[in-house]
């Protein structure tokens, strides 16, 4: 893509690869953070059994190492020459291994994983929870703590780690064994590469990986004793818990020909936040790729939510601490990616010129719940479905019905997190590939009677994981220099009739909206066995 200038002194350079739910990419980037070079590859997921989603770790590695290469040789320029790594992962996903030998117990199990769904239930129906929820609620009525509030309110989730590492606990034999005899890592993807880079040195993740887990204390900063004693995980298994921009020590000069220094590890939606430069408390990013990812910037207080939102650590570098709060929908890019493989369309950029060419969805709703619903509804026993199909149904109609889900998700997300949060929205910038459909993003600006603002380049996670890389090493000094760095934008704004702008032009939307919300209480609780 470019190569370096010839002169005395080379050009320095920040790499950063971010390890997706369906790719992993590699970026070079340079001092005005243009892209110089680049590679990709395919992560191959895995279904063993019905609901079962995993990666072989194996693979995950040589992917990792290959598209490094690549990235650099696609840049024309040499290994030395990188000041600094960054890593960006999704979360949640996790293996066990063997501290002595690297060697995994079992596969990466990933985040949109199912196997604990029924132990998620029965924890959240329990009278254990119900005397912790109420015995929290009590306290906080005592204090006004609002930590308390939030124990009095918590949910368990498939998402997070906690259930599904305790069903590797109680599956795993092998597992068992290496706690009882001291050998045993627990780690995200995150803390598996950095063990891997670092041949076995270190066993350590950052504040933002550490905080999607659901087993981490984001109000204390620490592991949570009280939740690892109440479901039996032993505290010894977890990683050091790091800076976002730390020095985490250089790869081993065996696997790249030099070494290369590791200065930020870090969640790819909190990456893809820093990577939007929305460094300001009520900055909102929206990620549409495999899920929707929506947060919003609380500033240096974790929020306590009643309806689903999760507070998460943004970033911790330095003495700083960000938090944000999450809402997502899980099934964006999958859905679309679904109708594809029916042949509804066969190039997903044809998507929103079909769902242009009529003038509504004729009646259609799709309910996009292939894994559940999440917050607000938060039912991971809901079906994904099309409703009010009639002979006079064409694909148009089904890929638009498709898409307005995905923007119906969105407002849902959004009323859920105004309601909730209570801070005045300062702007709204979207990334991911599914925010490419303009006819997704121009609905969504009218739901939401708001200015939108999407990047040029939509690859906001590895740019986020590169940022805090580079501000480590002093490849770049400040984040207003950062800002000044940002691409131009496509800007969507909403089609409104009046100057109040309510959301939806001229209320067309709200019959839908009816319509579509109730086609969701009919898809909830549909996996439930009779």
């Amino acid at each position: 893509m470019g190569s370096h200038r010839n002169g005395f002194k080379k050009e320095s350079y920040i790499l950063s690869v971010d390890v997706g739910t369906t790719s992993i990419r590699c970026h070079v980037y340079d001092k005005e953070a243009k892209i110089r070079g680049s590679c990709s590859t395919k992560v191959v997921l895995l279904y063993p059994e019905v609901g079962h989603v995993e990666m072989d770790p194996d693979d995950l590695w040589k992917g990792f190492i290959s598209v490094v290469k690549g990235a650099v040789q696609d840049a024309g320029i040499q290994m030395h020459q990188v000041e600094a790594l960054g890593i960006s992962t999704q979360r949640s996903t996790f293996t066990t291994w063997d501290r002595r030998t690297g060697v995994p117990f079992h596969n990466f199990i990933s985040w949109q994983d199912q196997r604990a769904a029924d132990l998620v239930k029965s924890w959240n129906r329990s009278c254990t929870m119900k005397a912790i929820h109420g015995a929290m609620k009590v306290l906080y009525f005592v204090t006004r703590q609002k930590r308390l509030l939030a124990a009095s309110l918590i949910v368990f989730s498939t998402q997070h780690v906690t259930f599904r590492l305790v069903w590797v606990l109680t599956h795993y034999k092998q597992v068992c064994q290496a706690i009882d005899e001291g050998y045993c890592c627990f780690g995200t993807i995150d803390s598996w590469l950095l063990f891997k880079l670092t041949k076995g040195h270190l066993h350590a993740t950052d504040y933002s990986n550490a905080s999607s887990t659901g087993i981490f204390d984001s109000y204390q900063m620490c592991w949570s004793g009280f939740l690892s004693s109440l479901v039996s995980l032993p505290l010894s298994i977890f990683p050091k818990v790091e800076n976002t921009g730390h020095d985490f020590g250089s790869t081993d000069p065996s696997i790249f020909g030099v070494p290369i220094p590791i200065m930020s590890v870090m969640a790819d939606q909190q990456a893809a936040m820093f990577g939007e430069c929305c460094f300001d408390v009520g900055d909102v990013k929206i990620t549409m790729g495999t899920g929707t990812f929506m947060d919003i910037n609380t500033g240096s207080k974790p929020h306590a939510s009643v309806a689903g939102l999760y507070p998460l650590v943004g970033w911790k570098i330095g003495s700083e601490v960000v938090y944000l709060a999450e809402g997502n929908a899980a099934d964006t890019g999958t859905a679309i990616k679904w109708a594809q493989k029916l042949e509804l369309f066969s190039d997903v950029r044809e998507t929103s010129t079909m769902a242009y060419s009529v003038s509504d969805s004729d009646g259609v709703c799709f309910v996009p719940s292939f894994s559940g619903l999440q917050a607000p509804l938060n039912d991971p026993k809901a079906c994904a479905s099309f409703m009010g199909l009639k002979p006079s149904t064409t694909k148009r109609h089904l890929v638009r019905a498709i898409l307005e889900s995905v923007a119906f998700r969105n407002k849902q997300l959004y009323e859920t997190m105004l309601r909730e949060t209570c801070i005045p929205i300062t702007k709204i910038r979207v990334d991911g590939g599914v925010s490419s459909n303009d006819f997704v993003m121009q609905l969504t600006s009218d739901l939401f009677g708001k200015k939108i603002a999407r990047p040029q380049h939509h690859e906001m996670s590895c740019l986020g994981a590169a940022f805090v890389a580079g501000l480590e090493v002093g490849f770049w000094r400040t984040r207003e220099e950062l800002k000044k760095l940002q691409s131009a934008d496509d800007e969507f704004l909403p089609r409104c009739a009046d100057k109040e702008c309510t959301g939806s032009p001229n209320g067309e939307y709200v019959p839908i909206l009816q319509s579509w919300e109730r086609a969701l209480r009919r898809s909830m609780n549909w996996y439930n066995k009779p």
